[in-house]
């Protein structure tokens, strides 16, 4: 029988789709490293010679072209919003967060703004204290603490200078912890699609308008390479949101810290790049710290979700009590 890459591909396909949740969601988020670690490449690349305007522009262009086959396969119902102000504050929080980001990425190593990076759901996690009510105890607060020594480890202030660029990774991670709080009150009511479809679909003309001033004209080499960030971009995103769909986010967070090891791989290869020790002492220690809050805010919520379900059976059988007694 001769070979065929169709009948190839769909029994790829119906093997994957036949493998435990865990390994699927595991796959799913290791595939979302790898195309986040690759975006972060290219922007390094291209922000040698372009401006970052520029590069947040076309991302936002081609990532919303890339997205456009999802949203025809949902409709384009699942777009309705009740919150555009909502959506539109989001849009503005993240442009900057990703200009900062992009700008960073020109200027430092790929592994350390990765490692830097990692800190991101710790200023989530405070966020969520103060702009949405959750409590947090002090095992939560002191992995907190933990793993903001860990970033501590990879700036060592004192042994050597704090970089303009690490200083705005940090600036980017603390914006991106704002619009992910935002994203948790927007999923309470929107659809996934929306949320996705209606900041990048904003952001165009937000992040246009400052691009027109120092607007310059990529080559056919440099559309290539955008075209490639729209597309590694947009699938990273779909990955890590069928990561999460496949199993409990608790068993794929910790595969996170592959963008690390991504990151030192291109890092290395294209750029000659490659971390020190204290790099990967200083990621590992935000990791632990980051993986620890997951597990237990997960503990808490299935705890939450217990003592629900008891209180419904509860008030269940009250009721059948006094319908006996009727």
């Amino acid at each position: 029988m001769a070979f065929s890459p169709v009948r190839a591909g769909g029994f790829i396909a119906d093997r994957f789709n036949q493998a435990p949740d865990t390994l699927r969601g595991a796959l799913w988020m290791i595939l979302a490293c790898a195309c986040f670690s690759s975006m972060n490449g290219i922007v390094r690349h291209l922000g040698q010679d372009l401006p970052t305007l520029v590069l947040v522009f076309f991302r936002c262009f081609f990532g919303l072209i890339a997205l456009l086959p999802w949203v025809l396969k949902s409709g384009l119902a699942s777009l309705r919003t009740s919150r555009p102000i909502l959506h539109l504050t989001r849009v503005i929080i993240a442009f900057v967060a990703m200009y900062a980001w992009f700008y960073a990425l020109t200027k430092m190593p790929l592994a350390e703004a990765t490692a830097l990076s990692f800190v991101m759901p710790l200023f989530a996690t405070i966020a969520a204290v103060l702009f949405l009510g959750e409590v947090m105890r002090a095992r939560r607060w002191s992995a907190t603490i933990i793993g903001f020594a860990g970033a501590m480890i990879i700036l060592r202030p004192g042994l050597i200078e704090i970089t303009e660029a690490a200083l705005l990774v940090l600036f980017s991670t603390v914006l991106m912890a704002g619009s992910q709080t935002i994203v948790k009150l927007l999923s309470r009511t929107e659809h996934p699609n929306a949320i996705v479809f209606w900041i990048i679909f904003l952001m165009m003309p937000v992040s246009l308008v400052p691009a027109l001033f120092v607007w310059q004209t990529p080559n056919l080499e440099q559309f290539a390479w955008l075209i490639g960030l729209g597309v590694v971009a947009t699938l990273g995103h779909q990955s890590m949101a069928r990561s999460l769909a496949s199993t409990d986010a608790t068993a794929v967070y910790p595969l996170d810290f592959t963008r690390l090891i991504f990151a030192t791989l291109i890092g290395y290869f294209a750029f000659s790049e490659l971390p020190d020790l204290w790099t990967w002492v200083g990621a590992a220690v935000i990791m632990t710290s980051s993986i620890y809050i997951a597990h237990r805010e997960a503990s808490l919520r299935r705890a939450a979700r217990i003592a629900g379900d008891k209180t419904d059976d509860g008030e269940a059988n009250q009721n059948k009590d006094r319908e006996g007694l009727a």
